[in-house]
Formats: structure tokens, C-alpha cells, sequence
């Protein structure tokens, strides 16, 4: 079981950040030139660039990754809310809350569960 808690919000991690990942193709769709395309493709993924920062950091240091997951997580219902405020409500809206921060929350708290059972594993060490 430690081993689970330790290996499944890394690989949940990586999956999440792929997952993201795929929504920037829809830039191919578009008639831009490969500069276009290239910036395209940055701008887009720039929630999977910082949450792969999050995950290189919280490999050693998992609290980096419960705290980081969740904040991602709580960001995009505040973008989500944002939105609703300004353009009106969505049914789709939910949805997506629920698509992202989903996994998002998920892997945060998977991330917490490693560190507590590390630190209890290890209660002289203090790990960050």
C-alpha cells in the first residue's frame, strides 16, 4: 500500500499533464504559419509546463505537489467562475470543473497522503 500512495500520484501526475497536453492540438487545425503554430502551442501549454515544474519539485518534496495540485485546481474554478461572471453561466461550465479539477484535486491529495506517510515512516527526519 505505501508503495501505491508513493507511485500513484507521480503517474497520475504525468497522465494529468498529458491529458492537458492534448487539448493544445487544436492548433493544427488552424491556417497558421509555423510560428504561429509555435507560439500556439506554447501559450497553450503553459498549465502543463508549470504542473510538470510542480511535479519534477514534488518527486522529492510530495507537500510541493498536494499544495500545487490543489491551488491549480481551485485557479481554474476561479477562472471558471470568472468566466461565468463575465459571459453569463454555461451548463458546460460544470463539466469542465469537473473534467479538470477533478484529477487535479485528486492528485493533490494523493500527493498529501505520500507525505503524511512518509513523515510517519520517518518521524525524526523532518521532511518538507
Amino acid at each position: 500500500m505505501q508503495k501505491f500512495i508513493c507511485w500513484a500520484p507521480r503517474i497520475l501526475s504525468i497522465l494529468f499533464i498529458l491529458f492537458l497536453a492534448m487539448f493544445s492540438l487544436d492548433v493544427f487545425s488552424e491556417e497558421l504559419n509555423l510560428w504561429q503554430t509555435l507560439l500556439g502551442l506554447f501559450m497553450h501549454n503553459i498549465p502543463s509546463l508549470i504542473l510538470t515544474v510542480i511535479l519534477i519539485v514534488s518527486w522529492k518534496y510530495e507537500i510541493v505537489g498536494g499544495i500545487g495540485y490543489m491551488l491549480a485546481g481551485m485557479l481554474y474554478i476561479g477562472l471558471i467562475v470568472k468566466n461565468s461572471l463575465q459571459d453569463g453561466f454555461h451548463g458546460y461550465y460544470i463539466t469542465w470543473s469537473i473534467i479538470i479539477t477533478g484529477p487535479a484535486f485528486l492528485v493533490g491529495v494523493l500527493y498529501l497522503l505520500s507525505w503524511i506517510n512518509k513523515r510517519k515512516r520517518n518521524p525524526n527526519k523532518q521532511n518538507i
